[in-house]
């Protein structure tokens, strides 16, 4: 259902800065984002995380710098076109009261469709596809808000997936799910980047979930990238005090070869 990515970076900045009035959350910001992996967003609360993934999504924009998607300012392209390449799901999102799983799974067909032309045959094939990816198929009828939190964040998933692109950003995914539903999701998104080579870029807020489930982590501070790369490059306790104020042992979970974050103190007790 999807076609391979090139290895060629997607999406980058160039020099962004974002503001709300006159306070600056974004300043000068040069990331790239790796095609086909998925990327983690962490940071102390306030730190601009969500700000920095809004705006890469064009739900912000910047007040100074650009945003490319394939070459071109993610802010000239048509909405209709950057949706058909990025789907972006928010942090607690609400459905009309009333709709179904598989009607707000359907809007997620809406950028490929010209004015109020009806679902075709092809899109109803993509939105079961979404449908059987996300696990959800036997609710297809169920209203959402006689899911659970775990079965809601699957269907708009599912609903992000229908929109066939190959980028999804998600910020914090997990939010208001208990433990075992938070694995679920990130079990969800590892498969789907694994089966579908799906660039995928989320705001985490549990940095052992981000060592986990992500290639890549960018450690933002105040607006600025301050720590990037693998997992095992930037836990370290030296990042942990220096981004989240913590002291922290760092260990390797023998699982799954990933860092996992012990705290045991403040910064400011050292």
């Amino acid at each position: 259902m999807f076609a391979l990515q090139s290895t060629a970076t997607r999406i980058y900045t160039e020099q962004l800065h974002v503001s709300y009035e006159k306070l600056n959350i974004i300043n000068d910001l040069n990331v790239e984002i790796p095609t086909g992996k998925i990327t983690a967003l962490v940071g102390a609360n306030g730190s601009g995380k969500s700000t920095i993934l809004k705006a890469m999504s064009r739900l912000l924009k910047p007040t100074n710098g650009t945003v490319y998607l394939d070459g071109h300012s993610i802010h000239h392209q048509s909405t209709k076109d950057i949706a058909k390449k990025l789907a972006i799901l928010p942090q607690s999102p609400t459905a009309p009261e009333g709709i179904t799983a598989e009607e707000l799974v359907g809007y997620g067909r809406f950028p490929h469709q010209r004015g109020f032309q009806k679902m075709t045959s092809a899109d109803r094939d993509i939105v079961n596809w979404a449908f059987e990816v996300t696990g959800m198929t036997a609710f297809k009828d169920r209203p959402i808000d006689h899911l659970s939190g775990g079965q809601r964040q699957r269907v708009w998933i599912a609903m992000a997936l229908a929109q066939q692109t190959d980028m999804l950003f998600l910020d914090e995914p997990t939010t208001y799910l208990d433990m075992a539903h938070q694995l679920e999701v990130l079990c969800l998104l590892k498969e789907i980047n694994e089966q579908h080579k799906t660039t995928i870029v989320m705001v985490v807020h549990d940095l052992n979930h981000a060592t986990r489930y992500a290639d890549h982590l960018i450690a933002i501070k105040s607006g600025k990238v301050v720590y990037e790369g693998s997992p095992l490059e930037v836990v370290t306790p030296t990042m942990l005090m220096d981004v989240f104020g913590i002291l922290a042992d760092v260990i390797v979970d023998q699982r799954a070869g990933v860092p996992l974050c012990i705290p045991y103190g403040l910064k400011e007790e050292a």
